[in-house]
């Protein structure tokens, strides 16, 4: 089996609820998804999705992404998509770097390798553990009480983990802020919810300690990504007894053997295209499985070909690891295809259909970018 044509496309994917507000002043109204389609000699064709978060969220934006697939994608006509290991070492020989480029790639060709033998990614990445997953909201800053209302809304609908966003500066409300939003959205916890207290990066040694300062002793939560280095979430580790899980500053392999290596953290943030694809995900998972660390299953963003990707990978983390996993469907208006996975009693299961088991509009898409 050979790599025939690639076809990239460009899809604006509208923020669900207006505008995203997050640490240091960032805000979104909308998303820049990259989609890949590739298709093979025998006419089997995959599909996979990179969507930054906008420009300011890590080292990557849609133009960069498109740009890097721009450089790679004549170097894998020609090259057996199943193959994914060697694929992502092409990738890597003709564009160092650059894993939201790569990102697209890799899932569409894991989406080929599951339709070309009859099976669903889940089993190829190591086989489905077939329970529920929890599904987490994601709350992004405002109003303390406005934000209670949204994780309560989004507990009517099922979900069973809220990432909680903080990173208030001084003038804006500062740690005291920040410690009111949290205390006012874990005020009506249910048994069995997970919180994630997201700062992404946001906050200094000292805003951190300022704001745990300021909560009760007695509210439970993981503090994910607050602080923007490693010096600085060394410096915050050293001085907290708070759980501790890592996002942005988990990219590359080496960078969950350095999280084990210093104790930085009790687990991360496991994001498809910041890691480059299903590929590289598999080697972190199975890399944090051995240092027993726990997982959260997500992507920067995206619709429902990037949510696929992420549900298929989470399906494979062992469920005491597993902390939950981030439907980003619900944060975009467009539908780039239909994925049948819906919440049931709290949590999503990956079909048991070949390739990623989507059925993709076409038409949403238009006309592609570019092909090779």
């Amino acid at each position: 089996m050979k790599i025939k044509t690639i076809e990239l496309y460009g899809v604006r994917l509208p923020y669900a609820q207006g505008t995203y507000r997050l640490s240091g002043g960032r805000s979104y109204d909308g998303f820049d998804s990259s989609i890949v389609r590739i298709e093979t000699h025998c006419g089997i064709e995959g599909f996979g999705e990179s969507t930054p978060f906008g420009s300011t969220y890590i080292e990557a934006h849609a133009e960069g992404a498109r740009a890097g697939i721009t450089e790679i994608a004549a170097d894998l006509i020609g090259l057996d998509p199943r193959h994914v290991d060697r694929i992502n070492d092409k990738m890597d020989g003709v564009l160092r770097g650059h894993n939201h480029a790569k990102a697209a790639i890799d899932i569409a060709c894991w989406d080929i390798f599951g339709k070309s033998v009859g099976m669903p990614v889940s089993a190829l990445l190591g086989g489905s553990t077939n329970f529920l997953m929890p599904v987490i909201s994601s709350i992004f800053m405002g109003d303390p009480d406005e934000m209670r209302i949204r994780v309560m809304e989004h507990r009517k609908r099922g979900y069973k983990g809220h990432s909680i966003k903080i990173g208030a500066l001084d003038s804006e409300g500062g740690p005291y802020l920040d410690a009111e939003r949290v205390k006012a959205c874990l005020s009506d916890r249910q048994p069995g919810e997970i919180f994630l207290v997201d700062a992404n990066g946001g906050l200094t040694p000292e805003t951190a300690l300022r704001f745990l300062r300021l909560l009760p002793n007695d509210l439970e939560f993981i503090l994910e990504a607050p602080c923007h280095s490693w010096r600085e979430t060394i410096s915050l580790r050293n001085r907290c007894d708070v759980p501790i899980m890592l996002d942005e500053l988990i990219k590359y392999d080496e960078d969950v053997a350095q999280l084990i290596s210093l104790d930085a953290a009790d687990g991360i943030g496991l994001k498809v295209s910041k890691a480059g694809g299903l590929t590289h995900c598999r080697r972190q998972r199975d890399i944090c499985r051995a240092a027993a660390l726990t997982m959260s299953v997500q992507d920067t963003v995206g619709s429902a070909i990037a949510f696929a990707a992420i549900a298929h990978l989470g399906q494979t983390v062992p469920q005491h690891l597993l902390k939950c996993i981030l439907d980003v469907r619900d944060m975009v208006t467009l539908e780039t295809a239909k994925f049948e996975a819906k919440i049931i009693d709290g949590g999503i299961r990956a079909p048991d259909l070949p390739g990623l088991g989507l059925t993709v509009n076409r038409s949403v898409l238009g006309a592609p970018l570019a092909s090779w």
